[in-house]
């Protein structure tokens, strides 16, 4: 049973963090999601009482280090530890500055460390707990004109591999969920820089984004956050250490 978990969930005032808080919350558990703006984390708290809002930012170490402190004297241990919160930008690799590179490197793959960083020693003294990177299809393959995001994803993946086996006898799983273009605000971001950069129309630059899927469509929040609860579930104790794509065949 996961009802009664705790579980923290970064990046959740939007996009797949907010379905992923929903989601879990619905099935009982006790959720912190944290995220840098406070407006929408409250709004998203506003939907569901046992959802509770803290700011933090996940590429700052000791505001992590905070969060978990504040969380676990409210709530009790964090059993569950969603590693969603990220960012992406666009341009070709030859004109990607070093600031635009360590940016989106912090946030998507160093953010990622530093948000379970602090949950391992309780979870493996516990003997138990679920840890869930939110990667992407550009953590098992590449795209173009988004390099460092590709290399950060790839990043977590591997961070996601390396903890699987170094937890692997201690009751703590480790998994990724890599979904392809989702239907999100940060989808309607990468619509917009392509319409500003190429000139093509709205529907001509969603078209393109979900061509990438062979089902011509754009995955939904609360197609990953499905994943994710399961991940989370007792019936997933024996998967560990593996990236799912949820991409419509795109990757495997």
């Amino acid at each position: 049973m996961i009802a009664g978990k705790h579980a923290l969930v970064t990046g959740g005032g939007a996009g797949i963090g907010k379905a992923i808080a929903l989601s879990l919350a619905q099935a009982g558990i006790a959720v912190t999601i944290c995220g840098r703006r406070k407006e929408p984390l409250d709004a998203v708290a506003r939907e569901h009482k046992g959802i509770h809002p803290i700011v933090a930012d996940v590429t700052d170490e000791a505001a992590m280090t905070n969060l978990f402190a504040e969380a676990e004297k409210a709530r009790g241990p964090i059993d569950i530890v969603v590693a969603n919160a990220g960012m992406s930008g666009s341009s070709p690799a030859h004109r990607t500055s070093l600031a635009d590179w360590q940016h989106t490197i912090a946030v998507n793959m160093t953010g990622s460390f530093l948000t379970v960083k602090p949950a391992l020693a309780g979870m493996t003294a516990r003997k138990s707990g679920r840890i869930v990177f939110v990667a992407s299809t550009a953590g098992l393959k590449g795209y173009a004109y988004v390099a460092p995001y590709v290399a950060a994803k790839h990043g977590v993946v591997g961070l996601m591999r390396a903890l699987a086996t170094e937890l692997a006898r201690t009751g703590v799983t480790v998994n990724a969920v890599c979904p392809g273009f989702v239907e999100t605000e940060m989808l309607e971001e990468s619509v917009k820089r392509i319409v500003e950069k190429t000139g093509r129309s709205v529907e001509q630059a969603r078209a393109s984004l979900s061509a990438t899927n062979p089902q011509g469509r754009f995955i939904q929040p609360q197609e990953v956050a499905a994943a994710v609860l399961w991940l989370c579930s007792e019936e997933a104790g024996s998967i560990t250490g593996q990236a799912i794509s949820l991409s419509g065949g795109e990757t495997w």
